[in-house]
């Protein structure tokens, strides 16, 4: 495993607990964040001992947006030929799943980057936003992609266009975010939801998550078709037959990763 300068990982019990560790600067993601975030999340992908994700910011910002300092100085062509931002997309094409506990600010690129995570836990002191507006550019990140199927376009157009930030409660709402639990009780519901997630066959994780995954870009009918060929395949492994067996003798499943 390597060595990161700008995030934290603890690995335990099939779960690795990733933490942005930028607390001076609300932990802003620049491009070293990003490209840790997007070679880590390669590994853990590849990692047999590792089922499921969590990722947090130290200090009391999730990420409060990119980093606008080392973008402030940048021109359309230097953009361009960096593809700037584009390493985002191996983050977010991560085939096990990821559990943002976003315990405050989540602002800009912060945002953007919890809703590349499967699933939103949000403390009741967390905040969420797309203020790029207010900087004279955009969401560069899917914001304006992610937050509209998320939320719906009404919504999606006022948080763009307005540049507000709402609070927990308002994401809880709108649908932006799965859960919202005490401020204490952050990191110990995301990892009871980790565990619950980690208990079951890694490759029947990612077949549900997948399938999950691409009902934001199927047609129903032939995403239901995707779901069933899945579904179908997934009577290929060992794991099914273990679960149903165990289900059928009414006693816990000992699922192997087969």
């Amino acid at each position: 495993m390597s060595t990161y300068n700008t995030i934290l990982l603890e690995k335990k019990n099939r779960i690795a607990f990733i933490t942005i560790n930028r607390p001076d600067v609300l932990n802003a993601l620049n491009s070293e964040v990003m490209t840790e975030l997007a070679s880590l999340i390669a590994e853990l992908d590849s990692d047999p001992e590792i089922a499921v994700s969590v990722l947090t910011g130290a200090g009391r910002a999730f990420a409060a947006g990119a980093d606008i300092k080392e973008m402030e100085s940048h021109s359309f062509v230097s953009m361009y030929m960096e593809d700037y931002f584009s390493k985002w997309d191996r983050f977010a094409a991560a085939r096990k799943p990821v559990i943002a506990a976003v315990n405050g600010f989540a602002l800009g690129g912060g945002c953007e980057l919890a809703m590349m995570c499967d699933v939103i836990i949000a403390s009741e002191k967390a905040k969420f936003g797309q203020p790029e507006i207010k900087l004279g550019v955009s969401p560069g990140m899917g914001g304006s992609q992610r937050l509209t199927k998320a939320v719906g376009k009404a919504k999606a157009m006022d948080l763009v266009l307005t540049g507000r930030m709402i609070d927990a409660t308002e994401a809880d709402r709108i649908g932006l975010v799965s859960r919202v639990v005490a401020a204490d009780d952050l990191m110990t519901i995301a990892t009871e939801a980790a565990e619950a997630i980690a208990s079951y066959s890694i490759p029947v994780i990612m077949a549900n998550k997948e399938m999950v995954s691409a009902s934001l870009e199927l047609p129903t009918t032939e995403g239901v078709r995707f779901e069933r060929r899945l579904f179908q395949a997934l009577f290929s492994t060992q794991d099914q037959k273990e679960g149903m067996n165990a289900f059928v003798s009414k006693r816990d499943a000992d699922f192997r990763d087969k």
